[in-house]
């Protein structure tokens, strides 16, 4: 959870959203910090026809085809038509774990 805190002139901020690299997959994961306990983590891979995602603040837009998304994966403007895949988080000894099984 500390990679979500900085330093900003002395005073300590939380970053919105960090992106989360993983060599098993091949896009990156946004993983938002909805609140203290509770994260979104989502695929960036667009739903409409596979271009990776771009972060801009609270969503992810497509640079292919203008689709977005909100911070929890959801449609919010087309072409694309299905959500985004989302994976499960938790926070196990103040680390957040994202599960990455398929389900």
């Amino acid at each position: 959870m500390a990679e979500f805190t900085f330093v900003k002139k002395g005073k300590t901020e939380m970053r919105q959203y960090i992106i989360v690299q993983n060599d098993k997959l091949e896009f990156p994961i946004y993983l938002y910090r909805i609140s203290e306990n509770e994260y979104s983590a989502l695929w960036m891979k667009c739903s409409h026809q596979g271009a990776e995602l771009q972060a801009v603040g609270d969503r992810l837009q497509c640079p292919s085809h203008g689709s977005e998304f909100t911070n929890k994966g959801i449609v919010n403007h087309g072409p694309a038509e299905k959500n985004l895949r989302s994976f499960p988080t938790s926070i196990s000894n103040d680390k957040i774990v994202i599960d990455l099984r398929l389900s």
